[in-house]
């Protein structure tokens, strides 16, 4: 293996095992075995080491995503009549975060990357726009051929909901939602009054 790829299995290992902020110069050179030179010579600086393997680690968090939401296909159309269906692809989701929790806090820390990097920014916002695609198909059953503004519409507010899933089951998993219990609220019609 060549000193670039150790450095990048590194920069790897150290964004799963401690985020970005927290890894050092130190840090990639122990887990790497390169010297402090071989950064700078393969990668300019340690940050543009860190955000090209954020963006491998990305890439990978949105193909298992994809993955989840593939099996969906054709099944869920975002009515009521398919509340089976919603959980069952919740439930899947809510499993991936649990197998997958490193790989989740790295993609929510690389958010606040964004204000200082507009490559981060770039790269995020395009797995957005990806990921608004296949939550529109997998929740509303939106595809290609479907008005872009109602799958951007639909793909923005599952977005939404599985960033707040997320987040719950990073932070509290004791207490956040089943699969179950999120669908019953989303489908929810509200308090009557």
């Amino acid at each position: 293996m060549s000193a670039k790829d150790k450095l990048l299995l590194a920069a790897r290992e150290c964004l799963l095992a401690q985020g970005y902020a927290h890894t050092t110069v130190r840090d990639l050179v122990a887990a790497s075995g390169a010297n402090q030179a071989s950064i700078n010579y393969h990668f300019g600086s340690k940050e543009r080491l860190l955000t090209r393997a954020l963006r491998d680690l990305n890439t990978e968090w949105g193909e298992l995503l994809f993955a989840v939401l593939k099996e969906a296909d054709g099944v869920a159309d975002g009515t009521r009549s398919r509340l089976g269906d919603q959980v069952g692809l919740w439930g899947r989701i809510i499993d991936s975060i649990q197998a997958n929790r490193s790989l989740w806090f790295v993609n929510f820390e690389s958010v606040a990357s964004v204000r200082q990097d507009d490559e981060i920014r770039g790269m995020i916002a395009g797995g957005q726009e990806l990921a608004r695609a296949s939550l529109a198909r997998a929740f509303a059953g939106l595809g290609p051929d479907s008005d872009p503004g109602e799958v951007h519409a639909a793909g923005s507010h599952y977005l939404a909901l599985l960033v707040g899933l997320a987040s719950q089951w990073l932070t509290d998993p004791e207490r956040a939602p089943t699969a179950e219990q999120f669908v019953a609220a989303t489908f929810s019609p509200g308090p009557r009054r």
